[in-house]
Protein backbone atom coordinates (compact mmCIF):
# COMPACT_ATOMS: atom_id res chain seq x y z
CA UNK A 1 0.00 0.00 0.00
CA UNK A 2 1.53 3.39 -1.31
CA UNK A 3 2.56 5.90 1.80
CA UNK A 4 -0.53 8.22 2.35
CA UNK A 5 1.74 11.53 2.67
CA UNK A 6 3.19 10.42 -1.38
CA UNK A 7 -0.50 9.99 -2.16
CA UNK A 8 -1.49 13.86 -0.65
CA UNK A 9 1.65 15.03 -2.69
CA UNK A 10 0.42 13.62 -5.80
CA UNK A 11 -3.35 14.96 -5.80
CA UNK A 12 -1.96 18.45 -4.84
CA UNK A 13 0.61 18.60 -8.14
CA UNK A 14 -2.06 18.00 -10.44
CA UNK A 15 -1.13 17.19 -13.93
CA UNK A 16 0.84 18.80 -16.30
CA UNK A 17 -2.70 19.77 -18.36
CA UNK A 18 -3.60 21.46 -15.17
CA UNK A 19 -0.83 24.07 -15.05
CA UNK A 20 -1.10 24.28 -19.12
CA UNK A 21 -5.07 24.69 -18.71
CA UNK A 22 -3.98 27.72 -16.00
CA UNK A 23 -1.33 29.19 -17.81
CA UNK A 24 -3.40 29.36 -21.15
CA UNK A 25 -5.64 31.25 -18.95
CA UNK A 26 -3.13 33.77 -17.92
CA UNK A 27 -1.55 34.30 -21.25
CA UNK A 28 -5.23 34.97 -22.29
CA UNK A 29 -5.81 37.46 -19.69
CA UNK A 30 -2.39 39.60 -20.16
CA UNK A 31 -3.36 39.50 -23.95
CA UNK A 32 -6.82 40.56 -23.28
CA UNK A 33 -5.92 43.16 -20.99
CA UNK A 34 -3.21 44.91 -23.30
CA UNK A 35 -5.62 45.36 -26.87
CA UNK A 36 -8.67 46.03 -24.48
CA UNK A 37 -7.55 48.75 -22.12
CA UNK A 38 -5.79 52.28 -23.05
CA UNK A 39 -3.66 53.19 -19.70
CA UNK A 40 -0.33 52.05 -19.63
CA UNK A 41 -0.81 50.57 -16.02
CA UNK A 42 -2.83 48.23 -17.72
CA UNK A 43 -1.07 47.01 -20.80
CA UNK A 44 1.99 46.38 -18.03
CA UNK A 45 -0.01 44.27 -15.91
CA UNK A 46 -0.96 42.76 -18.96
CA UNK A 47 2.76 42.01 -19.83
CA UNK A 48 3.95 40.95 -16.56
CA UNK A 49 0.69 38.03 -16.80
CA UNK A 50 2.07 37.14 -19.95
CA UNK A 51 5.51 36.77 -18.26
CA UNK A 52 3.85 34.67 -15.52
CA UNK A 53 2.27 32.18 -17.76
CA UNK A 54 5.54 31.72 -19.46
CA UNK A 55 7.34 30.62 -16.22
CA UNK A 56 4.35 28.51 -15.53
CA UNK A 57 5.49 26.59 -18.26
CA UNK A 58 8.87 26.59 -17.82
CA UNK A 59 8.45 25.45 -14.22
CA UNK A 60 5.77 22.60 -15.36
CA UNK A 61 7.52 21.68 -18.29
CA UNK A 62 10.58 21.23 -16.14
CA UNK A 63 8.63 19.46 -13.11
CA UNK A 64 6.82 16.71 -15.40
CA UNK A 65 9.36 16.49 -18.64
CA UNK A 66 12.36 15.48 -16.30
CA UNK A 67 14.41 18.77 -17.29
CA UNK A 68 16.17 19.06 -13.29
CA UNK A 69 16.16 22.76 -12.58
CA UNK A 70 16.10 23.55 -16.29
CA UNK A 71 12.85 25.46 -16.07
CA UNK A 72 13.15 26.91 -12.28
CA UNK A 73 16.43 28.75 -14.07
CA UNK A 74 14.69 30.13 -17.16
CA UNK A 75 11.59 31.49 -14.95
CA UNK A 76 14.04 32.91 -12.64
CA UNK A 77 16.00 34.70 -15.80
CA UNK A 78 12.49 35.84 -16.90
CA UNK A 79 11.75 36.93 -13.00
CA UNK A 80 14.74 39.70 -13.18
CA UNK A 81 14.25 40.15 -16.48
CA UNK A 82 10.28 41.41 -15.78
CA UNK A 83 11.21 43.64 -12.88
CA UNK A 84 13.80 45.59 -15.02
CA UNK A 85 11.30 45.91 -17.22
CA UNK A 86 8.91 46.78 -14.88
CA UNK A 87 11.30 49.41 -13.33
CA UNK A 88 12.08 51.08 -16.50
CA UNK A 89 8.34 50.86 -17.70
CA UNK A 90 7.32 52.84 -14.62
CA UNK A 91 9.65 55.56 -15.01
CA UNK A 92 8.72 55.88 -18.61
CA UNK A 93 5.10 56.30 -17.46
CA UNK A 94 5.77 59.23 -14.86
CA UNK A 95 7.49 60.64 -17.60
CA UNK A 96 4.57 60.39 -19.67
CA UNK A 97 2.03 61.82 -16.99
CA UNK A 98 4.17 64.50 -16.24
CA UNK A 99 4.54 65.43 -20.03
CA UNK A 100 0.53 64.52 -21.17
CA UNK A 101 -1.26 64.76 -17.95
CA UNK A 102 -2.70 61.47 -18.11
CA UNK A 103 -1.14 57.76 -18.60
CA UNK A 104 -4.12 56.96 -21.60
CA UNK A 105 -1.43 55.90 -24.54
CA UNK A 106 -3.70 57.46 -27.02
CA UNK A 107 -2.22 60.79 -26.14
CA UNK A 108 0.88 60.22 -26.83
CA UNK A 109 1.04 59.74 -30.15
CA UNK A 110 3.08 63.49 -30.49
CA UNK A 111 6.51 63.68 -29.28
CA UNK A 112 7.40 66.83 -27.69
CA UNK A 113 11.18 68.25 -27.03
Amino acid sequence: MPDETVLAQASVAGSLESYLFVSALLFLLGVASILVRRSAFYILMGIELILNAANLNFVAFARFGGHGIDGQMFALFVIVLAAAEAAIALAIMVRIFHDFGSVDITRTDSLRD
